[in-house]
């Protein structure tokens, strides 16, 4: 689940930048393809029950306020890092399957209680639900949605692209992991962005490893996106997690100078979101979806990872 930066909190705000730029006062035109864009709210259903059994983190009992990322990471011992093992593995397996439960008239609401059982199953919680007041188990974001989509009644139309977005806490600990995914016929420039994102996660954790600035995660996918003619959203960060959801650093996906380094020992979130328009994105009334302001779709992956002596581990791998 992304983290919002300052650039973009909830309300109607806007960040411009110079990526978007006119020429002569005209807005540069981008192929935007062609899709069912998401233009009002569903009708959202009533909260799931989380069963007494299951732990529970502190957010569920007490509205919590969101972290702004600053002070110093957690280095994680050996002990944490087999649970966050643990979680990771967890939250990739659900997602897996969530991507296979997606189809043509399937509703997001049923991915979210597909996901909501799946998860109550493995004796985990459902991390976004109640999470600064999140109403529902997992983020579902389609088309034009760029991220924090309130699963509702809508259901899934052929040719759409889906991101779904999973954190699990298990054993004390948060997996956080999303995919995008093509659901029935998706035209060319839909397949393309979404094949594009996938490979900038990649490149990205490609430059993961003990030593290296965390700025250079933010590089890379700003050179990735300008290369393949893509624009970064550059609102949503990823993030430190472990026993909490949100927490430092955070991982700016742009080109910027963010202080700091990899240690050994740290775990993160990566999770660009790339657009086949303009960078610019507002908040509807829920207080929660985040659509792009030229109705352009985007597509996200995330993984958590884990900084090792040697190099980086993708925690959200499924078994």
């Amino acid at each position: 689940m992304l983290k919002t930066t300052p650039l973009l909190k909830h309300g109607l705000q806007t960040w411009r930048t110079s990526w978007s730029r006119t020429f002569f006062g005209r807005r540069k035109k981008y192929d935007l393809g062609t899709c069912n864009l998401i233009t009002e709210l569903g009708n959202v259903s009533p909260e799931r029950r989380v069963p007494e059994h299951i732990p529970k983190p502190p957010y569920y009992f007490v509205r919590n306020s969101p972290s702004d990322g600053e002070g110093p990471s957690e280095i994680k011992t050996s002990e944490q890092i087999e649970g966050m093992r643990e979680s990771c593995k967890l939250a990739a397996t659900i997602l897996n399957n969530a991507c296979s439960f997606a189809k043509v008239g399937v509703s997001t609401d049923e991915i979210d209680g597909f996901v909501h059982e799946e998860t109550i199953k493995a004796n985990a919680y459902p991390s976004p639900l109640r999470y600064l007041g999140f109403p529902k188990s997992v983020c579902t974001s389609v088309n034009n949605v760029a991220c924090h989509g309130i699963p509702d009644d809508r259901k899934l139309l052929d040719g759409d692209i889906i991101n779904i977005d999973i954190t699990v806490f298990f054993n004390g600990y948060h997996g956080d992991c999303s995919k995008t995914v093509l659901i029935g016929n998706v035209d060319d420039r839909g397949r393309y962005l979404v094949e594009c994102t996938e490979r900038c996660l990649a490149e990205a954790i490609l430059c993961c490893g003990p030593g290296q600035p965390i700025c250079v995660i933010g590089k890379s996918i700003d050179k990735f996106a300008k290369r393949k003619k893509l624009s970064v959203m550059p609102a949503f960060a990823g993030h430190g997690i472990g026993s909490y959801f949100h927490g430092p650093p955070n991982i700016l996906h742009f080109d910027n100078d963010y202080p700091g380094v990899m240690v050994p020992g740290m775990t993160f979130t990566i999770e660009p979101v790339l657009s086949l328009g303009t960078c610019e994105a507002e908040v509807l009334e829920d207080m929660w979806t985040a659509v792009s302001m030229d109705n352009a779709r985007s597509a996200q992956f995330e993984h958590t990872v884990l900084i090792t002596d040697e190099g980086c581990e993708v925690l959200t791998v499924a078994s």
